[in-house]
């Protein structure tokens, strides 16, 4: 199903520019945007993922991931086609960097569908906007979303946070939490391995902390190419500034992928990284690595412990309603 896409502006010779996102591609008659996913025909630019669902999962929120939203429940977690970023080392390239002119098998699922199942789920809070980058089939997320709240359901939004303003303020009222993948923090790394730049995710980031939203960052690990910890402490120092101490971060280790060969991140690059944020943000964890540290969530207080996770479960011990059991401190977490 073709869906007008939202945010583009006409041009001359029925070209269009895309205002989506940060890259704002002319879209000459007939051709695609980078995203490959926002086609122009005729002048009109149009979304062609709209309803097109390569992953529908019920997932645990811990997955997205979400550590301090509505732990140990489940989420409802679709995905779909297309990237708005060139990730030379992407995890799920076969749905963001794929070919248009191949088929894909994908599931036709209107919204009311969607929440018709996220209702049926047992223990479900909601939907989850994930896998491929959500913000290219940003038609129906927000449809989606603006039905999913009238139900009383969550929304969450997994995203690189490459977005223009406009566009990103329309969506917030909607959406419950993010998690936006700071993938460095250097320009040179978003230019060269990403295709893209790093201010528009840094003004994502700010514009939904001073928007009150629950968010968390994830930073994947790649030895060599964003691992350099004086820049990692320049990462941290800008986090602390933009959410205060209380921003939570998930340190993830990197596996080789798509185009990338570069050897896994080594135990010890993680932990050190690891270690030095845990003296200035309240709440980091590990992701992607078998480790006893990194996974429970501990009162920055008084020490105690109030989330623990495994594999197979997340108990909350700690906590009532979101102040640690021991002293009272209020943390932030939704339960």
């Amino acid at each position: 199903m073709l869906r007008e896409a939202l945010y583009y502006k006409k041009l001359q010779n029925q070209s269009v520019r895309c205002t989506l996102c940060p890259h704002d591609c002319i879209i000459n008659n007939g051709k695609s945007g980078i995203c490959k996913v926002r086609k122009n025909k005729d002048g009109i630019l149009y979304s062609l993922n709209y309803e097109k669902l390569s992953a529908v999962h019920i997932d645990p929120i811990e997955k997205k991931p979400l550590y301090h939203f509505y732990p140990g429940k489940n989420i409802l977690s679709l995905g779909s086609l297309g990237c708005n970023l060139k990730c030379n080392y992407c995890q799920n390239s076969h749905i963001s960097q794929f070919n248009p002119e191949k088929e894909y098998s994908v599931n036709n699922l209107s919204p009311e569908i969607i929440i018709k199942e996220a209702e049926r789920i047992r223990n479900n809070i909601g939907i989850a906007y994930t896998y491929n980058e959500p913000i290219v089939w940003y038609e129906y997320m927000l449809e989606t979303a603006i039905k999913a709240k009238k139900h009383h359901l969550k929304n969450i939004v997994v995203s690189n946070g490459f977005i223009n303003s406009e566009p990103l303020a329309e969506l917030l009222p909607y959406i419950d939490a993010f998690n936006i993948d700071l993938k460095a923090f250097t320009e040179d790394f978003y230019t060269e391995q990403t295709k893209s730049s790093l201010q528009p995710v840094l003004n994502t980031v700010k514009t939904i902390a001073a928007a009150e939203k629950h968010i968390e960052i994830t930073n994947l690990i790649i030895p060599g190419l964003n691992d350099d910890s004086n820049t990692f402490k320049k990462m941290i120092k800008e986090l602390v500034k933009i959410n205060g101490r209380n921003t939570i971060l998930h340190l993830s280790r990197y596996f080789p992928a798509y185009k990338s060969e570069i050897h896994r991140t080594p135990k010890d690059t993680l932990l050190n990284l690891y270690n030095y944020a845990k003296k200035h943000l309240n709440f980091v964890y590990l992701g992607n690595i078998k480790s006893e540290t990194g996974n429970n969530t501990y009162c920055p207080n008084c020490g105690g412990l109030l989330i623990t996770r495994t594999s197979a479960f997340t108990r909350i011990s700690g906590l009532s309603e979101n102040r640690c059991i021991n002293c009272n401190h209020k943390i932030p977490v939704e339960l």
